[in-house]
């Protein structure tokens, strides 16, 4: 197929079938990627990419942070964004709007999106079992294994959940551009600081972008599925609460 043909079949789909094939496209890049990064990391190639990385962010002679104590507590601020605690709460509190606002199976499916994601990440967690950075002394408190990063994969897996079920119930583009941004920003804030504060290392993070990015495509799909065959309530769907 030429390249105007194949320009000539996108304008034929519509709106729907384009977004549809695009996600389809990065749940196949993303999976693509991981295997990529994990064979890289068990092979041992990264290692000296991980190791550069992660010492650029300390002084070269003691290995302390670099930057003042309030940038050091900022880091460890929005790294507990990507906590359990924190991704609890803000999936709980979401999954309770949703059903006030008459949405109890759009509930259900946030929750079970987001509980499916860890139990992913633990799964991947006890595959690989990689030791976490040893070079530095710990800024945060970190346990278990190192790849992928739980904290960003689970940031990806909630935020990016979220943010584009919320960008769906919107029609100005604004603003859906808006929160879909935000999402993004918040799992890149909390990827960084990962890397910042010595807990993992930055291949870790890469591949909990990577993971956190194809679940939340594949929920995002599904939802997609599940509200054509009305199975599951649309965005912009209200009931009236007695």
């Amino acid at each position: 197929m030429s390249q105007r043909g194949r320009f000539r079949f996108l304008s034929w789909l519509g709106g729907h079938e384009r977004a549809v094939l695009l996600a389809l496209a990065g749940v196949v890049a993303g999976v693509w990627l991981f295997a990529l990064l994990a064979d890289e990391v068990v092979e041992g190639g990264t290692q000296a990419f991980d190791q550069k990385l992660l010492l650029a962010f300390r002084h070269g002679d003691t290995h302390d942070l670099l930057g003042p104590p309030a940038v050091q507590e900022a880091a460890r601020d929005i790294t507990a964004l990507g906590g359990v605690a924190v991704l609890t709460l803000i999936t709980v509190v979401a999954a309770g709007f949703l059903s006030l606002d008459g949405k109890r199976n759009m509930a259900f499916f946030v929750l079970g999106s987001v509980l499916g994601g860890q139990v992913l990440g633990t799964i991947l967690k006890d595959l690989f079992q990689r030791p976490r950075p040893d070079l530095v002394p710990f800024s945060a408190y970190a346990s278990g294994a190192s790849f992928p990063s739980g904290h960003t994969m689970m940031s990806a897996v909630t935020y990016l959940t979220l943010g584009a079920l919320l960008a769906r119930s919107q029609e100005r583009r604004r603003v859906k551009a808006y929160l879909l941004l935000v999402a993004i920003f918040l799992t890149f804030a909390v990827g960084v600081t990962r890397v910042y504060l010595g807990v993992h290392w930055p291949t870790d993070v890469l591949a909990g972008w990577t993971a956190g990015a194809v679940w939340a495509l594949i929920c995002w799909l599904t939802a997609r599925k599940l509200q054509s065959r009305r199975t599951l309530e649309r965005e912009t769907d209200h009931e009236t609460a007695g």
